[in-house]
């Protein structure tokens, strides 16, 4: 498949090897930023939607006579998020730029909304439609969901195509951070990285267990150890193998706790 993948984006690429992106709109994303007074609006809109969502859930919960979380307890860890995503924001808005009269680096990075938008888009499909409640059964037992009704080709194949979706949306993203596209993008270290966010962040590689939001939690570790160590001057080869016992030791505590819950 690597070796396919590679000869047609050579043919694509042709003799020079390399293809440019000057479209604005793509280069944008990955390396502009929203203005301080958009990153602060942006933050209000976000943190305010959250809120909401959260305090619809308690009421709904109440409503229907089901447990559900203390609200002091939710209203601290809400507090906590919005704090510290709040501190985030204003470090953000600050100059980050080495020569601010050349280029100024202020606010947000704009791919940080659109991200944030497949997040919720993900997180509702998943969490509150039958489709997603599909998924979860396919995942962890296909047999069982074959025999309750639900049609198991059919979700798989969406499931492609909107993983296919996705990673073409990743791709986009990925050549708007490079700048160009060539016959080696996309190889290396894009694998490891993409199943290491997802299971990292709690994701289980046996299926029917992992949200939208572990995955992102989980790229924040794996760009924290590629970056920090980048950093710390450590060669590529030891941030695979820090980034590979990271995610032997995520998906052997994964087997252990579904072993153990099998049990009993």
């Amino acid at each position: 498949m690597t070796n396919r993948r590679s000869a047609f984006t050579a043919v694509l690429a042709g003799e020079g090897g390399t293809i440019r992106i000057e479209d604005k709109t793509i280069l944008a994303v990955e390396n502009n930023n929203l203005t301080p007074v958009w990153s602060w609006l942006f933050f209000l809109f976000a943190g305010g939607l959250y809120v909401l969502s959260g305090l619809n859930r308690i009421n709904g919960r109440r409503k229907a006579g089901l447990k559900s979380e203390l609200f002091k307890l939710w209203l601290l860890k809400t507090s906590g998020l919005l704090v510290i995503t709040g501190a985030a924001v204003y470090a953000l808005n600050l100059e980050r730029s080495n020569n601010p009269q050349l280029v100024s680096l202020k606010g947000i990075p704009i791919v940080v909304p659109v991200i944030l938008l497949l997040l919720v888009i993900g997180t509702f499909v998943l969490g509150r439609t039958a489709f997603g409640r599909h998924i979860y059964a396919v995942g962890g037992n296909a047999e069982a969901a074959r025999r309750a009704g639900i049609n198991v080709k059919r979700v798989r194949i969406a499931a492609f195509v909107i993983c296919s979706a996705l990673s073409a949306i990743a791709g986009m993203l990925f050549a708007s951070r490079q700048n160009s596209i060539s016959p080696t993008t996309g190889g290396s270290s894009t694998l490891l990285y993409a199943v290491g966010a997802a299971v990292i962040g709690g994701t289980s590689l046996f299926g029917g267990k992992g949200k939208m939001r572990d995955a992102i939690l989980g790229g924040l570790v794996v760009a924290v150890i590629d970056n920090g160590m980048g950093l710390l001057g450590y060669a590529a080869g030891i941030k695979y193998i820090v980034t590979g016992m990271v995610l032997s030791i995520s998906a052997g505590v994964d087997a252990v706790s579904r072993r153990g819950a099998s049990t009993n």
